[in-house]
């Protein structure tokens, strides 16, 4: 990705969710590392996500992301967490 798009997009999400491009960096390296079939790094991450979206994430949708990632073997990406926070 050019650095000027990386930089606009940085920007953008900073000015639009108060989200910095350091906690976007942070997750973006956690979410890489991640072991996505262990429930505690996936609940750990919803909450991270949740919390800089300013999204609560009540119990229970905790509970179906937790189940759809870990049990379906799928990784957390961009659409499926849209998809889930949509909902």
């Amino acid at each position: 990705m050019g650095d000027d798009i990386q930089k606009k997009i940085m920007n953008h999400l900073n000015k639009k969710a108060q989200i910095s491009p350091q906690e976007i960096m942070q997750v973006a390296n956690a979410m890489q590392s991640a072991n996505f079939s262990d429930e505690k790094t996936v609940r750990k991450l919803v909450r991270q996500l949740g919390q800089m979206a300013n999204k609560p994430v009540s119990k229970d949708k905790e509970d179906r992301i937790v189940e759809l990632v870990t049990k379906k073997n799928k990784s957390m990406d961009a659409n499926m967490l849209q998809q889930i926070f949509k909902n």
